[in-house]
Parts: C-alpha cells; structure tokens; sequence
C-alpha cells in the first residue's frame, strides 16, 4: 500500500458559524436548549433568528471542516468534502478553508437551498447554543466525492450530523467502502445525542460490522450509543466493537480504550472558559494528528487536550494561536 499523501480526510456539513454573545434568559424565552445543536428547517425560520441575534462575528465552520482545519494548524496535510451553495456564503466557506491549506475540490450547487450557516449563541459561562439550517449541505451526492481524494488519505473522518440527510448518508457509504478497498482507517465522531436518537441504530451497526476504526464520543455520547449510564460498562462495551474508542468528559478529561488498555488523561487547565464552540472538533484534531505523527495514544489524548483548552479560551471554532508551537512546549 503507498503512503497517502493526505493525513485525514474529512467529509462533512460545510457551514458558516454566526456567533452572538447572550444570556440565559433570551435562550429560555426563544425555547432552546440550553448547551444543545437544534435544526432550523426554514430560510425563513433562519433569518427570524437572525434578526434577533446581537452583533455576530461570521466564520466558516462544521464540525468536521473545524477538525481538519484544527489537523492542518497541527502540519498535517488534509482534504475536506462538503457541499456549499453557488453563493456568498459559499465562496467565503471555500475560501476559508483553502486558505488554511486544506485542500477542496467540491463543486458548489447551483440553485435553492442556499450555503449552510449555524447561529450560535455564546452565554458568559462559555456554552453554546447552536441554531443550524443545514442548506446545501445536507445534498452531498456520491456523485460529488473525490473518491481519489479518499483513497489517498490515511484517515477517512466521518461527520455524525452530516448522517441525518439520506444524500450524504448513501455518499458516507460510499467514502467507506473507498477508503476501506484502499486499506485506510475510518474514523467516526458521533457529532451529538439528537443524531443518536435517529440514526443509533445504524451506527451500532457500522460498529458492529468492523467499519470503523476509531470512534470519537463525549459521555453523553456514548452513554445514549450504549445505553447505559454506567460509564465503566459502556465504555467497555463500545471499545470491544471499535479498535480505537476516544471519549471526552469536559473537565475530567478524556480516555481512550483500545486493545483492551484504558489511557486517561486530564483536562488542561485553562484561565477562564469564554466559548465551547468547537471544543470537542479540536480535541479530535489534535488526537488525530498526534496518531498521524505516530505518537503514544496518552500523547495524542494530550494534544487533544491541549488544543481543546486553546479553542475554549475565545470566541468560534478555529485556533488563533500557534498550535504547533503549543503543543512543542507541552509535549516536545
């Protein structure tokens, strides 16, 4: 098998984030939960919430495209694939994206839906509400996959929400069966709770099956995945379905179960939590390049870690620090 020149590849929602600073109280009287992601199903029901948003800082985001771009600040080389609009939104989520040197060859769509955004709202304790109207993101077609893009990438990253929608659904099939015929890795982040309530079935069944390889999860995560709120239990019944199980616990930290060893390692401490926007994207950039570089599984947890703390310290989903050098002063 030739080396692949991309170290992850990644497909996912391509969205540009709108963030506004709020408070609990207008979260409550617009009906949102609190901390939570909720579907906007409507142009129109975006652009209400819109309207109703403070100032807003714009930047391209998704939780997948946050990953590779958090891996590509790390000096690994990665590939994105997601579908925007032939629109403004568009040209400015591709532009982002490959001015960070990640490459993106999708083409944009031409017509209604228009490009992807999600409204966040920040509270000063740091949580994020997310508003998101999925747009063109959600009619991926197989027909879009740069399927040579797929087979040249060590890691092939799959997008939890991306799952929802049956185009991008058959398309994410696909990307696996690519990257499994090229002898890659798979990994999966189960991106939130709502996308277990609808779809945990057939992500049991990817686990099952032996499709992927490393699964990313918080605690909420795995508990609904396995269900079970015994955390020891369900950790050991996901890590024997899965090569590699990485879980996050916020402030506890996070482990990773793989060939029957748990890693724990803490979570890096930080001066003052400003926005959890990208928290968990970044946690698996920094595991998944510290796996690309061949590092320890406690050192990748801990690169994880450390590019998590930098993403928390301010506003939106992409780093404004030097992760690298970060990272070198931590872990050498």
């Amino acid at each position: 098998m030739p080396n692949p020149k991309y170290d992850v590849v990644a497909i996912g929602n391509a969205i540009v984030d709108v963030l506004s600073q709020s408070d609990d109280a207008f979260i409550v009287e617009a009906g949102m939960t609190k901390g939570s992601m909720a579907l906007v199903f409507s142009p129109e029901e975006a652009d209400a919430l819109y309207a109703k948003m403070g100032p807003g800082v714009e930047a391209s985001g998704g939780s997948a495209a946050n990953t590779v771009a958090g891996v590509a600040a790390l000096g690994g080389k990665c590939g994105f694939i997601g579908q925007v609009a032939s629109d403004e939104l568009g040209t400015i989520f591709a532009h982002d994206i490959k001015s960070v040197g990640i490459d993106f060859t999708t083409p944009a769509r031409d017509g209604e839906p228009t490009t992807a955004r999600c409204l966040i709202f920040v509270t000063p304790d740091g949580q994020r509400t997310m508003n998101t109207f999925l747009g063109a993101s959600q009619f991926l077609p197989e027909s879009a996959l740069d399927l040579g893009m797929i087979a040249d990438a060590a890691i092939l990253y799959l997008e939890g929400y991306l799952w929802d929608p049956e185009e991008p659904r058959a398309a994410m099939r696909a990307a696996i069966e690519v990257s499994r015929k090229a002898g890659r890795k798979v990994a999966f982040t189960l991106s939130d709770v709502f996308c277990i309530s609808r779809h945990g079935g057939d992500f049991r069944k990817l686990m099952a099956d032996g499709l992927i390889d490393i699964m990313f999860a918080n605690e909420a995560e795995l508990f609904a995945l396995m269900e079970t709120e015994d955390f020891d239990a369900a950790v050991q019944a996901a890590a024997a379905q899965v090569p590699m199980l990485v879980v996050t616990r916020s402030e506890r930290g996070a482990i990773a179960a793989s060939g029957g060893a748990v890693v724990a390692v803490p979570a890096e401490p930080i001066e003052k939590v400003v926005d959890t926007t990208g928290a968990g994207d970044l946690f698996a950039a920094g595991f998944l390049a510290g796996q690309a570089q061949g590092r320890s599984i406690e050192d990748s947890l801990r690169m994880g870690a450390i590019c998590a703390a930098e993403i928390i310290s301010h506003y939106g989903a992409r780093s404004q620090a030097d992760m690298k050098a970060l990272v070198a002063a931590k872990l050498g």
